[in-house]
């Protein structure tokens, strides 16, 4: 239930000064105003801070694309962000390579059949939910599975701008776009 009543999304086409630098900025970068950007514009902060860890997560991190988006799912499906699990399955499905058996595991709460993938997905999930603090066999696997504990950082990382993301869809209810709508959950 959104709990932001009165702020409205951010038009582009009417936005001023730094809203409307910011929705450049995001426009240029996937070519067109996803829903949860327009809320986020209401702060530029917020939308700036997002684009700038994202964009530092995906260049940066080492990690491929598929394993990007694992890790971007197992952040939104903890904060039960429906939104950002949408606009994630799309990119893994459509433009990031993840198997289709491991999204449709991850989608369903299934056991993922890829154990590096299931290592990363279950670390990341169980930070999200100790709030920081994973158990040594979660870490322990993940790092039997070939990742380097610089690796935990960047997945630290990607939970702070998932962070962003998902309680801003929260605050605002944020409708899936409809390039996402095929991928909505619950």
């Amino acid at each position: 239930m959104p709990y932001i009543k009165t702020l409205a999304a951010v038009d582009h086409a009417s936005a001023e000064g730094k809203q409307k630098e910011i929705l450049d900025t995001a426009r240029k970068q996937v070519g067109f105003i996803p829903n949860m950007y327009a809320n986020m514009a209401n702060v530029p902060a917020v939308l700036d801070t997002y684009l700038h860890g994202y964009g530092l997560f995906r260049g940066e991190s080492g990690f491929s694309p598929a394993e990007q988006e694992v890790v971007f799912l197992a952040v939104s499906q903890v904060n039960g962000c429906a939104y950002c699990t949408a606009a994630h399955s799309m990119i893994a499905d459509k433009m990031s390579g993840v198997p289709a058996p491991v999204l449709q595991a991850i989608r369903n709460g299934q056991p993922i059949p890829d154990a590096r993938l299931a290592a990363l997905f279950g670390l990341t999930q169980d930070i999200v939910r100790t709030l920081g603090k994973p158990g040594e066999g979660k870490v322990a696997a993940f790092l039997d599975a070939g990742y380097k504990e610089q690796d935990v950082l960047y997945i630290i990382l990607a939970v702070s701008v998932k962070v962003l993301s998902n309680y801003s869809n929260h605050a605002f209810g944020t409708e899936v776009d409809s390039r996402f709508a095929a991928y909505k959950v619950g």
